[in-house]
């Protein structure tokens, strides 16, 4: 199919396999940061406008930088591997999952250890999505379960079981009271959070759904495709007010989709989205237009 390029120019950093990173600057030197983690990152999610938060093997939670590159706060109180981090932007509370089976909330400027628990998967925690309040937390499991709970309390609200769904990813929808869920049965769910009830599914992919996002409109929302050979791997773009069918696909990893992002639209930009895989590659999409001019 060729190789498939946005439009689009961005300013460009070198990650190198040592851990630096050279940026290309005024300066022109290479600014250099100590690792957050000391084992591989699993997860990382947007905190404030100026901070990220990360998940690692070594089972610990990172609060960083990402202006200096600076780790500012860990937190350490998971058994297992940390699989998943997430936040309500401009919030002080972070999330985290593990394969302990537990999620924890962590406060930015509070006490070392979690503030709250919720308990109550049977298998690896693989899904965290968080109201826009931080009020309410949605939890998916490989256990075939999604759960809501109270943050405030850590009281579960709702548990429901569909069979095989396998959960990958969790995002809400900003401004609205639904949660998009992929999974590896290869189908992507909306689910209404109020009663916790699907709400719809779109239709079913060749390959396990590996991850998905919700644009900042809460119009349209992705998911990625697991894949091999060429085969899959594919990000299609959905549109949660006509719910039919799929809007547009990007076709152009070799490997696993890994994730898939919508990225923030300046004044003088086109939308755009961003996938990376396992065939070790980031790519940048028209969102409109896969790519093609």
């Amino acid at each position: 199919m060729g190789k498939l390029q946005s439009k689009i120019s961005f300013h460009t950093s070198k990650y190198r396999a040592d851990g630096s990173v050279g940026q290309k600057g005024a300066a022109g030197a290479p600014q250099q940061h100590s690792p957050a983690h000391t084992d591989a990152v699993t997860s990382v999610a947007a905190l404030k406008p100026d901070l990220c938060v990360s998940g690692g093997r070594d089972k610990s939670v990172a609060v960083s930088s990402w202006r200096s590159g600076a780790a500012l706060r860990r937190f350490i109180g998971h058994e297992r591997e940390v699989t998943k981090v997430t936040s309500a932007l401009d919030s002080n509370r972070v999330f985290s999952a593990s394969r302990d089976k537990t999620v924890k909330m962590w406060e930015l400027h509070g006490a070392s250890g979690p503030s709250q628990h919720f308990p109550g998967h049977d298998l690896v925690v693989t899904g965290l999505a968080v109201s826009p309040d931080a009020s309410q937390l949605c939890t998916g499991s490989r256990d075939n379960t999604v759960c809501k709970w109270d943050t405030e309390t850590g009281e579960c609200l709702g548990r429901a079981a569909i069979s095989r769904n396998l959960v990958t990813h969790l995002c809400w929808v900003p401004g609205e009271p639904y949660v998009i869920q992929t999974s590896e049965d290869k189908t992507t769910r909306v689910w209404d959070s109020r009663e916790l009830q699907v709400a719809h599914t779109f239709p079913a992919k060749q390959h396990i759904q590996t991850c998905c996002d919700v644009s900042q409109d809460g119009r349209y929302c992705l998911s990625s495709s697991s894949g091999s050979a060429g085969h899959g791997a594919e990000a299609t773009l959905w549109d949660l007010r006509q719910t039919r069918g799929r809007v547009c696909e990007y076709k152009g990893h070799f490997q696993t989709t890994t994730s898939c992002v919508f990225l923030p639209r300046g004044p003088a930009l086109t939308p755009s989205i961003a996938t990376s895989s396992s065939d070790s590659t980031v790519k940048v999409w028209d969102q409109d237009t896969a790519g093609r001019g």
